[in-house]
Order: C-alpha cells, then sequence, then structure tokens
C-alpha cells in the first residue's frame, strides 16, 4: 500500500501524473470566499477561479481510469458552474448531487443559518465502480422480505463536523470528519485501488485511505498542512472520528432470539467495522430494547 503528501501546487504536479492511473479522484478545493490558509488565501476573481477549475478537472479526466469517479466538495457560489464544466466542458456523466448535512454552522440573524455542504459526484464513463453493499444503513424494521444488509444511504448525508474539542481535530480550517470520505471511498473503490486527492488540507483521505487499504497520493500546497498529516498517518487507529448516527439504528421486531443474536453479529461486521467506540454502546441499546420489550410481553406494562 502506498500513502504519499505531496507538498506543492496541484496544478502544476498534476501534470507529472499518469493518464488512467487513479480508481477515484476527491477534490475539496478553496471555495473562494477570502479563507486564509496558512501560506494562501482563496481570494481569486471569478474568471482566475474558473481558469482555475478547468485545468485541475481537465488533468482528473485524464487521470482517471475510465471506471472512474470524481467527488467534488464546494461551496453554494460556484457549484453550478462547476456542474457545467464537468457535463459540458468535459462530458463527465452525472450521478449524484449529495447533500452533507451538519447540525452545527455559521450563525445568522437575517437569513437562515447554512447547514450543509454540497458534493458533486461525477463518473468518467457509465462504466463505473459501485458497491452499495459496502456503504449501505441498518434496516428501521426487520421483514424476511427486506436486505437485512441494509438500505441505500441516500443522497443527504448527516454527519457532524470534527469540533475543535475532538481528539482527533487537526490545526486545519476546513477538516472533513472520516467517515464522509470513508462512505465515499467504500462505495467507489476496492482494496488496494489508487485514490487521488488534490487538495488534501488535513490529510482526512489518506487517513481513510489507510484504514480501508487504498493507495492514495495527497497533494497539499501549505507545508505545515503536509507535515501535519504525515504525523497523523503515524498515529495509532482507534476508530474513525465521525459516523452516521443510523448506523447504530436497531431495526425494530427482532423478535426471534436466533435471528437475532444473528443479526446483532452482522450488524458488528457490516456497519461498525472501523467504529469499534460504538460498538458497546450499539450492544447495550440492543440488550435494553428487546430485554424490555420481552419484559413487557411477559409482565405487562407497569
Amino acid at each position: 500500500m502506498k500513502l504519499e503528501v505531496i507538498e506543492g501546487d496541484a496544478l502544476e504536479y498534476l501534470e507529472k501524473i499518469d493518464s488512467q492511473s487513479a480508481d477515484v479522484v476527491i477534490a475539496d478545493p478553496p471555495y473562494n470566499l477570502g479563507k486564509h490558509y496558512g501560506n494562501n488565501t482563496d481570494k481569486k476573481t471569478f474568471d482566475e477561479y474558473i481558469a482555475f477549475s478547468l485545468k485541475w478537472i481537465q488533468e482528473s479526466k485524464r487521470i482517471l481510469k475510465d471506471t472512474g469517479t470524481i467527488y467534488i466538495f464546494m461551496g453554494v457560489r460556484f457549484i453550478s458552474y462547476l456542474y457545467s464544466i464537468l457535463e459540458r466542458e468535459y462530458n463527465f456523466i452525472f450521478n449524484s448531487w449529495i447533500t452533507w448535512h451538519y447540525t452545527q454552522g455559521l450563525g445568522k440573524t437575517k437569513g437562515f443559518s447554512p447547514r450543509h455542504d454540497d458534493i458533486l459526484m461525477f463518473t468518467k464513463t457509465k462504466k463505473y465502480k459501485f458497491f452499495l453493499d459496502n456503504v449501505r444503513v441498518p434496516q428501521k424494521y426487520y421483514r424476511s422480505i427486506n436486505n437485512m444488509r441494509g438500505a441505500n444511504p441516500g443522497d443527504v448525508w448527516t454527519f457532524s463536523h470534527v469540533h475543535y474539542c475532538n481528539t482527533d481535530r487537526q490545526a486545519h480550517p476546513t477538516q472533513k470528519p472520516e467517515a464522509l470520505i470513508e462512505r465515499m471511498i467504500l462505495a467507489s473503490t476496492e482494496e488496494k485501488d489508487v485514490v487521488l486527492d488534490l487538495f488534501s488540507g488535513s490529510g482526512t483521505t489518506l487517513r481513510v485511505c489507510q484504514q480501508l487499504n487504498r493507495n492514495c497520493t495527497g497533494i497539499e500546497l501549505n507545508p505545515e498542512y503536509a507535515t501535519l498529516t504525515k504525523e497523523r498517518l503515524s498515529q495509532p487507529f482507534t476508530g474513525f472520528d465521525s459516523i452516521d448516527d443510523r448506523m447504530e439504528r436497531i431495526p425494530n421486531d427482532l423478535n426471534d432470539n436466533t435471528i437475532r443474536n444473528e443479526y446483532l453479529t452482522n450488524h458488528k461486521a457490516w456497519f461498525l467495522k472501523y467504529h469499534p467506540d460504538s460498538i458497546t454502546s450499539f450492544e447495550n441499546e440492543m440488550e435494553k430494547k428487546y430485554h424490555s420489550k420481552k419484559a413487557i410481553e411477559l409482565f405487562g406494562e407497569l
């Protein structure tokens, strides 16, 4: 497995990467909001920002394999322009417009406070990889006709920000939750596949790929963030720093002991493999829910 942190300008380094060499490209570029990133500020004119975007999207198209997928984070001011560039300029194939919903964000006294980011998912061709079983979420009810491996998570993803009090928080202003990237990697790659992160920032994509056994190269303009990423990769793994709350959902109507015990084991393997800190609470809630249900059936409600 190869994990590589490249210090430098993505536009310059991308030209050195072989064509048809990446299975997934993840791009979380600056949103051109004037935010300061240590040694640079994302404050371009409109035309400069569009020219910048055209260049890295063009290179991403060349670098992606025909079975590849690109995920792009973008704020509201430019996302429609990027959509048009992807579809009309470079003939990418639209798949999904994902909404990342988070519970805390910028507060406003006039107008509605923003509580989401958008993620564009496009594929290079119609023959793209997608592994739904890897990213399913638990069903609400046990039914013999249901696929108890889980349901499609949909295109609205709820993950909390990595708060500044979190021990996994890095010194980066726009750190993304690991479980957010985990879903992309599991959905669109297999083990040993190659992931390219164009603007790697705090190194979340590299950290996730390290645990999921994927090869990954991250490009970062700020050498301080690149150094922090290398330190992050050297730390012991105790579980990803975030989780979709639905992963801990306990299906109703698991009344048969044999079925329930089998499901309990499967649930931990299917949904909590990289979230060991959630297993104990899940087991406790399962016991509480079905022990209480059993008691009510035997003795009635108090």
